[in-house]
């Protein structure tokens, strides 16, 4: 079995390769280790292999330790995608059915509603550059990915990784084959709010777009070995929220991401009224 990554080998993982993409092939090779997913799924190793670490055992994730591929295609309201990271359910088997609502109508989903719902999905995203410029479109698509199973299965139990690079990398160096990061101040604030108000989902109406748990992963990727940003005290040393501000990180630091998931899957499904 591959060696357990943690999120601080994962997200130097993630730095070596980008940089030495660019630094070999400038932008197109940066944008190419992108759409491979080949830098972020250093990320989802480091998920992997926590859920791991506290109890959950390897036979229950998909796609396994160390594979890309057997990502399981969840059928929602509106579109079947494959989730980046699932915690299998116990005692449940897939019984496809044909879907008789929604988008989906008459489409088979092979595992089932039962299924699907009692499977605890975690997805990963990451922005390195053009933080503001594609906050909106980003923070939409990941609102609708929320939606899309919480309105078929309203108990499902759903993380968000969202990693950002503060201070983001500069494009135009990256044109020239450079590594540099971008001198302007980034705007920390509007992602912790944003990611604050889709965080700690209960399954009541008017909830669909919201996670039980998301992790903003904030780095600072100048150094040699990148910073990660796990607390309030932490980005205010570093100057990315003022010094006054009354926002508490917490609920949305990597530190506990792992255990408040399954603390809501188990009290959701094994010792609440469900």
């Amino acid at each position: 079995m591959p060696s357990p990554y943690t999120i601080d080998n994962a997200v130097l993982s993630f730095k070596s390769q980008l940089e030495d993409a660019v630094s070999t092939g400038g932008l197109k090779a940066k944008e190419a280790a992108i759409r491979s997913s080949k830098l972020i799924n250093a990320i989802h190793e480091a998920v992997k292999s926590s859920f791991i670490e506290h109890g959950i055992a390897p036979y229950r994730i998909a796609p396994p330790l160390g594979a890309t591929v057997k990502e399981l295609r969840l059928a929602g309201f509106i579109k079947q995608k494959d989730q980046d990271v699932c915690i299998l359910p116990v005692g449940y088997t897939p019984k496809s059915e044909t879907l008789v609502e929604g988008l989906l109508n008459e489409a088979v989903d092979y595992y089932g509603k039962d299924y699907t719902e009692r499977t605890l999905v975690v997805n990963i995203r990451s922005q390195v550059s053009s933080l503001d410029k594609n906050f909106d479109t980003l923070f939409e698509r990941t609102i609708a990915e929320a939606q899309n199973l919480h309105v078929r299965c309203p108990l499902l139990v759903m993380g968000e990784v969202y990693m950002i690079a503060v201070p983001e990398f500069d494009i135009e160096a990256m044109r020239s084959n450079q590594i540099d990061h971008s001198r302007r101040s980034p705007k920390v604030m509007k992602y912790i709010k944003s990611f604050s108000h889709i965080n700690k989902r209960t399954p009541t109406a008017g909830n669909d777009h919201k996670y039980e748990r998301v992790c903003l992963l904030i780095v600072d990727f100048r150094p040699n070995t990148p910073i990660i940003h796990h607390t309030t005290d932490s980005l205010k040393a570093a100057g990315l929220i003022p010094e006054d501000s009354t926002v508490d990180f917490s609920g949305l630091s990597w530190q506990g991401f792992t255990t408040d998931l399954l603390a809501i899957y188990d009290e959701r499904f094994h010792n609440g009224t469900v």
